[in-house]
């Protein structure tokens, strides 16, 4: 099941995701249930995340958001799990 991760990042968090972009990419590493992945952008900088995860169930993608760095640093001030289905690419 495809499931995209729409993270927005509380205002003036910027140093908050570069102090844990290392463990964050590890952690998509890691888990191995990532498809896609990518900052939301307002000009270059960086506002947020859109991940693809593809896991079981929504409860699956809800632990795996839970346990992102970013998510237990409190990068994020929204959060939505939303299922997706791929129709190109």
């Amino acid at each position: 099941m495809l499931i995209a991760l729409i993270a927005r990042d509380k205002d003036g968090a910027l140093q908050t995701r570069l102090d844990n972009r290392a463990a964050h990419l590890a952690y998509i590493e890691e888990t191995g249930v990532v498809a896609q992945a990518g900052p939301l952008l307002n000009g270059d900088a960086m506002i947020g995340s859109l991940v693809i995860l593809d896991v079981e169930d929504l409860a699956a993608a809800q632990a795996w958001a839970d346990n992102d760095p970013y998510a237990k640093a409190g990068l994020f001030k929204s959060v939505e799990l939303i299922p997706w289905k791929r129709v190109i690419g």
